[in-house]
């Protein structure tokens, strides 16, 4: 046989084996028991902690499976009582809302870490800046790390085993260094980290390739920035839900009952209020949204699920 000939040969094996790997290699969907096609979608819930009327609308979306996923705002008053339902109720997919803004008028938090540790992460009263901007031009890294870190260990220590990281308000993205600290903190306790493919793919392109390699992404994320017209809250929802591309998808909710604690926490917050949480927790929790999803072949999943794919050898 020609030395040509063997060379063609070896190449034209190699590449077909190349090829019949890389087809073989699973994607997400199909590591969780789907068609490789899936349309897959988290439906998660922010602020749990926050009051007890969103923990108790928030218990029961869970209760109802109107929701997959939450987050816990480990600093807020009521950080307790979600504490114990997460202790009591490990299937429920609940992670960590890491905090480091304090945005309402009346109805203020702070840090975690001790108050002389974090001072770049405080007003002049000793709470955290109300919005993400002074955040952002008073935070000093080191002490953003020990405060998420603070976080993180204060609800493991009440029994929490947190599903995934995510962050208030986006304060993290405000600075890149930020940002990379909440994802060296997810892979240090091994706790997968929301990471939106397509904001940054507009925001930072030039680190989506490095991150992509060493995370799961959600692809396509929705949240409500302006409220929908009176008596259409689903009609965002469904634009989403309709028009949905295969992969990891993730819509974000805000639940609450609209009724004294929620309307005085909120006051003078149109956006994000107390009517707007509870129109989200009675679209969540409606027959019409599980139908809206069975009508477009959409498959619910958790961050847990996730965790068990990037970490498999802590699957619990």
């Amino acid at each position: 046989m020609k030395l040509t000939t063997l060379r063609t040969g070896i190449l034209m094996l190699f590449m077909s084996v190349s090829g019949s790997f890389a087809q073989s290699t699973p994607n997400l969907a199909e590591k969780l028991g789907y068609d490789k096609n899936a349309k897959l979608l988290i439906i998660h819930a922010d602020d749990l902690g926050l009051s007890h009327s969103t923990d108790a609308a928030v218990i029961s979306a869970f209760e109802k499976k109107g929701i997959t996923s939450g987050s816990i705002m480990v600093p807020c008053p009521w950080f307790p009582e979600i504490a114990a339902f997460a202790k009591n109720n490990p299937k429920a997919d609940i992670g960590i809302h890491l905090t480091l803004t304090s945005e309402w008028e009346n109805y203020k938090f702070g840090p975690v870490t001790s108050a002389d540790q974090v001072r770049s992460l405080q007003n002049n009263e000793g709470y955290f800046y109300p919005t993400v901007e002074a955040f952002g031009a008073n935070a000093k890294p080191a002490e953003v790390e020990k405060e998420m870190r603070a976080q993180i260990d204060r609800a493991i220590a009440f029994g929490i085993t947190p599903t995934h990281l995510d962050n208030h308000m986006g304060s993290v993205m405000v600075n890149p260094a930020f940002y990379q600290i909440l994802i060296k903190l997810g892979h240090e306790y091994r706790i997968p980290v929301l990471i939106p493919k397509d904001m940054l793919q507009a925001a930072a392109p030039q680190f989506l390739e490095q991150i992509a390699k060493e995370n799961i992404m959600v692809d396509h994320l929705f949240m409500l920035n302006q409220a929908p017209a009176e008596g259409n809250w689903i009609q965002p929802y469904r634009e989403f839900i309709e028009n949905m591309q295969p992969g990891l998808n993730q819509i974000i909710v805000h639940l609450a009952y609209n009724n004294d604690e929620s309307r005085a926490v909120m006051i003078h917050h149109d956006d994000f209020g107390a009517k707007w949480r509870q129109n989200d927790y009675d679209l969540m929790t409606s027959d019409k949204m599980k139908s809206l999803l069975e009508e477009n072949n959409i498959k619910l999943v958790t961050w847990h699920q996730i965790q068990n794919v990037m970490y498999p050898d802590s699957e619990q």
